[in-house]
């Protein structure tokens, strides 16, 4: 009876202890668990800001640059509350710290709908962010850098300033509610004295943190809302800037490896000799597949030519594993299989659809499909490790270095505090660079070769055949009218791989259930008001490994969304505009952003022939995703001398993401994502035969070439509610707009990805 009166009592004190945890407000997010490390003359204010006597400020941006312009736009937020001389403002990769968890991904990513907002989804939110501060990821990610840290950064800014003000007013014995600061000045209009941030610097670092500050509204912003140039710009133009591919440190040996050519494939044996004999080579060795990877073996040398040619030399005999049996084919009846079984988890409910649809006087199907899709960054994978006196040192191009330092640490047989990670520019992400198993080889490969740097680099051919690619998905839809031709039903089922399962297993051990928001998103979570409709995702095991790629499941769900309400449009004899705004009677946003775009695009007006004389046609597309809310129309036409060559003449898209903290950057942004989207849906598809993948490099997955790119416009909607995503809700409606625009032109309805008329 004491043992469970004990037991009783502990469970109660437990769960009142986590009760009264989660109603504690978060933890802060502004200042680290260890001092900002400062060169001379500076001081660190907070986690975010350092300020030397030289004027200089230098903000510490906790986010990978990707091309994207973090590092521009968190530099604005806090800079625009500090007030403080954009021109004499520096930025800096801070080390890893809890404080710059990333929280907005992870509290996005649970299964609610848009439009709920109730108690349950409040309090699901509130406590994964709480959880996410203590144990969550440093990561860059799902188009949340600015609205992850819009506040942070802004009262990190607002508190260093505070900070000055009050060291300066102090030191004049004038009240600091009568003190201004401008451009790195603060001054006293009553006394006629200033002092710039350097004169304060000293005395103002000595200061309490001030218990609050009261943050600028929307009309005191001097630099958000301001178009901006890139801050990282002018070094990619003139060559200065260093990605991870640049790192060269004294010494320093090259890697070059040799993967299984079926995925997930390991070594059973090699033969070095040949390899050993050849000129400046160090060492040859095996290395396992890791976090997702296959097996390899390395070559390591004294240049990276010597390295590739002494990695040919080995002969080496794979163990295939269980792909060696997969192919493309295999996996559309496989995905097709699990239709036929049921519908899956049902990501969201609403009304009767069985019955509205047994009553509807026309009923509508369709299946779409999308294929396997490799991220081809333009920077291959890379990643320069050093192991020397117990500890090591990577240079990595990664979105994630708090996982790859504890990738590296697992690898080397190191604690993670003994890894030190150092983040540098990145030639492209798109999601690829949120998993480390190329951080995981390198580090197993200079464990190798204590003392010594050792870059380990791979081919494109490498980097396209041993990708994490996004998943296929095949998706069967239903719609239901009334005899006047109004939906009363809609009903969606998709099935394809999980990511989040898959990475949960290959980054922690953990097991991969439940379901996974990333395989239904764009399509449960859609704003369109069916009176009835019914979302379900099927889970399909396969042994090819998937990853988050730019815009996740919306890339490919959008595509079988926004289709299907086109042909649901046509099949009722109604205009894919009007359709789409009748379905939106309370969606206000979703409303004006469609609206504009069609304006903008001139929909319903005649469109004059291309230059060679080639009828032109528009198709529209309209998706939420990351927060924002985009909708593109595309003008297209067929080449004459190649009547299966689909061109895109011009695109008109219109996004609001709430604030636009800089303009420049979101209309670079939404280009970039027509672009990538482009190509994707003109040329992208990764297939596998016996599990090895086709596709090598760039003539067999072509990329969007300059000749081809069309005219963007971008419209950003005016607003002053919070930043939300702009990175990748560009990329899903650019598919559907263009498949929308060739069955105007064509009369084909193209449902399966890449598009190909027939």
């Amino acid at each position: 009876m004491k043992r469970r009166h004990l037991l009783l009592g502990g469970l109660a004190a437990t769960g009142a202890l986590v009760v009264g945890w989660g109603v504690l407000p978060p933890r802060q997010r502004l200042t680290g668990s260890q001092p900002l490390p400062v060169a001379a003359g500076q001081k660190a204010f907070n986690g975010w800001v350092k300020i030397g006597t030289d004027d200089v400020v230098t903000v510490m941006v906790p986010k990978s640059e990707m091309g994207q312009g973090a590092t521009t736009g968190l530099a604005m937020l806090l800079a625009d509350e500090l007030d403080a001389d954009w021109d004499r403002l520096r930025t800096e990769h801070p080390p890893i710290d809890a404080i710059y968890n990333n929280i907005a991904t992870v509290a996005d990513g649970l299964p609610f709908h848009p439009d709920e907002h109730g108690l349950v989804k409040r309090t699901a939110a509130w406590l994964t962010a709480k959880t996410m501060r203590e144990i969550g990821l440093m990561a860059t990610g799902g188009s949340s850098s600015i609205k992850d840290l819009w506040l942070p950064m802004r009262e990190a800014g607002a508190s260093a300033r505070a900070m000055l003000v009050a060291a300066a007013a102090q030191g004049w014995g004038v009240p600091a509610a009568e003190c201004r600061v401008a451009k790195g000045v603060v001054s006293h209009a009553g006394s006629g004295r200033s002092a710039k941030f350097g004169e304060l610097t000293e005395r103002a670092a000595a200061l309490p943190l001030p218990g609050s500050v009261t943050l600028k509204t929307a009309a005191d912003f001097k630099l958000i809302g301001q178009p901006q140039k890139r801050r990282e710009a002018a070094g990619k133009q003139d060559g200065s800037a260093r990605f991870g591919i640049d790192t060269v440190l004294p010494g320093m040996l090259y890697a070059s490896v040799v993967m299984c050519p079926t995925l997930g494939g390991s070594v059973a044996s090699f033969d070095a000799k040949a390899a050993e004999a050849m000129p400046g080579v160090k060492k040859v060795l095996s290395v396992p597949g890791q976090h997702g990877g296959s097996g390899a073996v390395a070559a390591v040398a004294d240049t990276p030519w010597h390295a590739m040619q002494a990695a040919k030399a080995v002969a080496v005999t794979w163990d295939h594993g269980p792909a060696a049996a997969l192919s493309s084919a295999g996996i559309t009846r496989q995905l097709g299989q699990a239709l036929d079984a049921g519908d899956g988890f049902g990501y969201y409910r609403h009304g009767d659809v069985a019955a509205a649809l047994q009553q509807a006087a026309k009923t509508l199907r369709a299946e779409y499909s999308a294929p396997l899709l490799a991220h081809a960054t333009l920077e291959p994978q890379n990643c320069t490790v050093q192991v020397l006196d117990g500890r090591a040192t990577v240079w990595a191009p990664t979105q994630v270095p708090g996982l790859a330092r504890y990738a590296a640490a697992k690898a080397l047989g190191l604690d993670s505090d003994q890894v030190e990670v150092k983040v540098t520019l990145l030639g492209g992400g798109f999601g690829r660079r949120l998993d480390v198993d190329f951080v995981a080889q390198a580090a197993t490969i200079a464990r190798a070769l204590p003392g010594l740097p050792v870059q380990t680099g791979w081919t494109r051919e490498q980097d396209m055949t041993h990708d994490l690619y996004r998943p296929p998905c095949v998706a069967r839809y239903e719609a239901g009218f009334d005899a006047q031709g109004k939906p009363v039903a809609w009903a969606a089922k998709s099935a394809g791989p999980s990511i989040v399962q898959q990475f949960l297993r290959r980054q922690f051990g953990l097991p991969g259930a439940g379901p996974d928001k990333t395989t239904a998103e764009g399509a449960f979570d859609q704003a369109y008001e069916w009176p009835n409709a019914r979302v379900g995702h099927a889970i399909v095991e396969l042994p090819v490994p998937v990853g988050f790629w730019r815009s996740v499941g919306h890339s490919h769900q959008a595509f079988f969304k926004e289709s299907f309400v086109d042909e649901a449009a046509h099949a009722t004899g109604q205009d894919p505009l009007a359709f789409r705004l009748a379905l939106l009677t309370r969606h206000p946003r979703h409303r004006a952003v469609l609206q504009r775009a069609a304006d903008r695009a001139g929909w319903g007006q005649p469109l004059a022939p291309a230059a060679d004389g080639a009828k032109r046609a528009r198709g529209i597309a309209l998706h939420s995703s990351f927060g924002s809310v985009v909708a593109q129309v595309a003008e297209v036409s067929l080449d004459p001398k190649d009547p299966k060559r689909i061109r895109v003449h011009r695109v008109v898209a219109v996004i609001d993401c709430g604030m636009a903290v800089n303009p420049n950057g979101i209309s670079q942004q939404m280009e970039s994502a027509v672009v990538f989207g482009l190509t994707a849906a003109l040329s992208g598809e990764i297939t596998l035969d016996k599990g090895q993948v086709q596709q090598t490099n760039f003539h067999q997955q072509a990329l969007l070439r300059l000749s081809d790119c069309p005219v963007i416009n971008t419209h950003i909607m005016p607003s002053t509610e919070p930043p939300e995503g702009v990175g990748e809700p560009g990329t899903p409606p650019i598919a559907p707009a263009v498949a929308n625009a060739l069955f105007a032109l064509t009369g084909q309805r193209l449902r399966s990805l890449p598009l190909k008329l027939a």
